[in-house]
């Protein structure tokens, strides 16, 4: 998925602790768990439960949204769990994915794969007998293109994969949207494209952070592949494209004054971090004098308080 929890730990070398049958069933659970990526569905769901405020014009049915979070829970899961199983190979390379569970060996790759592949058909079969098949195929899908299209096909061949391959990430939202109307509109659409904006200079400051890990095995992020100073320049681009995007709602009709004022007071904070990070690359400053985290913290932040406002909008309009 789009959006990333940061780890830091020693590299590791793939299946080197024992066999998974000989570890307590504490840790074994808590493995799995790490499976799914928790941290990174956290934020999934702040892009879900909004847009069900939004779609509802108010507070939407307690038990929908309950079983649109666990549908959504389980199908990212699974997508991450495939992530893992696919990538096990550059994980066990990686500094910042060495402790994950197909590394350590605390679940072996045929378990790994059992469980990506049951969550996938749980999550489909929830999403479809009990909220709606439209939300059960954007599930469905979310799920196909974050593990085929970007974890198989872009993420080690081309620079702009987290580009398109951000579009599993963006697919929450529409999934929100359809949970309670069982249909779509310009709404998640415009919200869809603002997570598509958003994603690359979310990530791009992290892959700059750790691009000597991904340059090691062979992944082509675009830090990677071009300068600090091309990728801060993307990073503005991009960041320009999703504030402006963020604004349209308003004049459409379906937000008012509240939102208007917290996306234009996120972004113009938001802008201004991107346009620091450029200002830095300019001059050539490397290393920890960079800053290029502040952005990419800011960017989880950002993502919270703009779909927090269009929860809160309908209430104040």
């Amino acid at each position: 998925m789009c959006v990333t929890a940061v780890e830091s730990r020693p590299a590791g070398v793939l299946g080197t602790s024992s066999s998974p049958s000989h570890r307590p069933f504490g840790a074994r659970v808590k493995a799995f768990v790490a499976l799914t990526k928790p941290r990174i569905i956290e934020l999934l769901l702040i892009t879900t439960v909004p847009v069900m405020f939004l779609a509802q014009q108010g507070v939407p049915d307690l038990k929908l949204v309950l079983l649109t979070c666990l549908g959504g829970y389980l199908s990212a899961g699974g997508a991450n769990a495939l992530n893992m199983y696919i990538d096990r190979d550059i994980d066990a390379l990686m500094e910042r994915t060495s402790q994950r569970p197909l590394v350590t060996g605390m679940v072996s790759p045929r378990e790994c794969l059992a469980f990506g592949i049951a969550l996938a058909v749980v999550s489909t079969l929830l999403f479809g007998l009990a909220v709606n098949w439209l939300s059960a195929w954007l599930s469905l899908g979310a799920l196909l293109f974050y593990v085929v299209v970007y974890t198989m096909l872009l993420k080690r061949r081309t620079s702009q994969n987290i580009v398109w391959g951000g579009i599993a990430g963006c697919l929450p939202v529409l999934i929100g949207w359809s949970s309670v109307t069982n249909s779509l509109s310009w709404a998640p659409v415009i919200l869809f494209l603002v997570m598509f904006f958003w994603t690359p200079p979310h990530y791009w400051p992290l892959s700059m952070k750790v691009k000597d890990d991904y340059a090691r095995v062979g992944v082509p992020m675009l830090p990677v592949v071009a300068s600090n100073k091309v990728v801060a320049r993307q990073i503005v681009i991009y960041s320009w494209v999703m504030v402006g995007v963020s604004l349209l709602l308003t004049p459409l009709g379906y937000t008012g004054w509240f939102y208007t004022v917290v996306a234009l007071a996120a972004g113009g904070f938001w802008l201004w971090e991107a346009h620091g990070l450029q200002n830095r690359a300019k001059a050539e400053v490397a290393g920890g004098k960079l800053k290029e985290m502040r952005l990419f913290h800011w960017s989880i932040t950002y993502v919270s308080i703009l779909f927090v406002a269009v929860a809160v909008d309908p209430f104040l309009h």
